[in-house]
C-alpha cells in the first residue's frame, strides 16, 4: 500500500487545519544571533557571496533547524536579489545595509530592464534543492520575495530611509514611472517564486516591510494590487500554492488585503490589536506572529508573559507562532530555547 506523506504541521495550518500545538519558526532565524552563522559569514566575505553560494546559503538555512528543530526553514537570501537580476548594482555596506544605484527620476526608470536574468538566481534555486534533500520530511521549506512596493522603495532611494519618502514622493509626482518599476517587479517576482516552488519550496512568503507607511488609497494601489497580481500569477501555474503575506504595520487594512489578494495567511506585527485580528482576520485566514522581538531579548518573566499573550489571543484558531518581525542580533540563544519550550508545552 502507498505510504501517506508525512504531516508538516506548518503546512497543515496553511491548508486550513488548526494544530493543537502551533507550529513555530522565526523570521530571520538564519542569521547573526547564531555563532555558527557569524563563523561562516567571516569565512565567506560579503553578504551577497553568502546568498549566491549554494553550499553556504543551504548551510545557513539549516543551522537554526539543527539547533532548534523549528517547524519551517526559510531559504537564506534577500529581497533585493530581484533588482540584482534586473541588472541593478546591489551591494551591502557593513553596518549600513543595502546600497543601490537610485532610480529617482523618470529618465532613470526608463533604463530599467523589463526581464530579469534568472541565471543570476540559479544559486538560490540550487540552495533550495540542497535544503530540500537534507530537511526532515515533517519540516516545511519556505521560499520568499519582497513585495513590489517594499523592493521599489530601495530601488528609488538607493537605500533604506526612515519613512521611504523618496518612493512615496515619486508615486505621487510620477505615478507612471513608479508603476513601471512596480509592474516590472510583479512580473519578475512571479517567475522567481515559481522557480522556488519548482526547486522544492513548500510555501511562499511575500514581505511588504514598508506597507505601513502608505495611506489607504496608496496602500490599495501599491501594496494590495501588486501582491494580488503576484498571488494570481503564481496560482495560474501552481493552483494550490500556499502563500503568506506580510504587509507590516497595516493591521487596520488587513481585511481588505486578505479579501483582494487571496493569501492563505498573514503575518501580524506585535502592535496588532488582538480582538480585531481574531474577529476580522483570523476568522478568514491563518495568522502568523506576533511576539515582540524585544521581549525575546528581554527573556525571563516578561518573555513568558508575552508568549502566553500570543497563545491566549490566537492559539484558539489557526496560528503559526512567530515573531512580529525578524529576530535581532543581540538575542540570547537561551531565550529562543525558553520560547520553544513554552510554546511546545501549550495544551490547546
Amino acid at each position: 500500500m502507498p505510504q501517506n506523506p508525512p504531516i508538516k504541521p506548518f503546512m497543515e495550518v496553511l491548508s486550513g487545519r488548526r494544530q493543537a500545538v502551533p507550529p513555530i519558526w522565526m523570521m530571520r532565524q538564519a542569521g547573526r544571533y547564531l555563532p555558527e552563522y557569524r563563523e561562516l559569514r567571516a569565512k565567506a566575505g560579503g553578504f551577497l557571496d553568502l546568498c549566491f553560494t549554494p553550499e553556504y546559503a543551504a548551510e545557513i538555512t539549516l543551522q537554526p533547524i539543527r539547533r532548534f528543530n523549528f517547524d519551517a526553514a526559510i531559504i537564506f537570501s534577500d529581497i533585493l536579489v530581484i533588482p540584482h537580476a534586473l541588472g541593478r548594482a546591489v551591494r551591502f555596506e557593513a553596518g549600513e545595509g543595502p546600497r543601490l544605484d537610485p532610480l529617482d527620476t523618470a529618465a532613470k526608470v526608463s533604463t530599467l530592464a523589463a526581464d530579469a536574468d534568472f541565471g543570476k538566481l540559479e544559486p538560490v534555486y540550487e540552495a533550495l534543492r540542497r535544503v530540500r534533500r537534507e530537511l526532515d520530511s515533517t519540516i516545511a521549506l519556505i521560499g520568499f520575495c519582497g513585495a513590489p512596493w517594499t523592493v521599489a522603495t530601495y530601488m528609488v532611494a538607493g537605500q533604506g530611509t526612515p519613512d521611504q519618502a523618496p518612493a512615496r514622493m515619486m508615486a505621487y509626482r510620477e505615478p507612471d514611472a513608479f508603476a513601471r518599476i512596480i509592474d516590472t517587479l510583479v512580473e519578475n517576482s512571479i517567475q522567481y517564486l515559481l522557480g522556488q516552488l519548482k526547486a522544492g519550496a513548500d510555501a511562499l512568503q511575500i514581505f511588504d516591510t514598508w506597507a505601513g507607511v502608505l495611506p489607504p488609497r496608496e496602500f490599495q494601489r501599491w501594496s494590495i494590487e501588486p501582491t494580488r497580481r503576484i498571488v494570481e500569477g503564481v496560482r495560474r501555474q501552481v493552483p494550490g500554492a500556499r502563500i503568506i503575506g506580510f504587509p507590516r504595520g497595516a493591521a487596520a487594512q488587513l481585511p481588505a488585503y486578505i479579501e483582494a489578494t487571496g493569501v492563505d495567511a498573514v503575518s501580524i506585527d506585535w502592535a496588532a490589536e488582538p480582538s480585531f485580528i481574531r474577529e476580522r482576520v483570523q476568522n478568514r485566514v491563518a495568522v502568523q506572529g506576533n511576539l515582540d522581538p524585544l521581549a525575546l531579548i528581554a527573556g525571563g518573566d516578561a518573555l513568558d508573559r508575552s508568549i502566553d499573550d500570543v497563545l491566549a489571543n490566537y492559539a484558539g484558531g489557526r496560528l503559526i507562532f512567530n515573531l512580529g518581525h525578524g529576530i535581532q542580533q543581540e538575542t540570547p540563544i537561551a531565550h529562543v530555547e525558553q520560547m520553544l519550550k513554552r510554546v511546545r508545552a501549550y495544551k490547546g
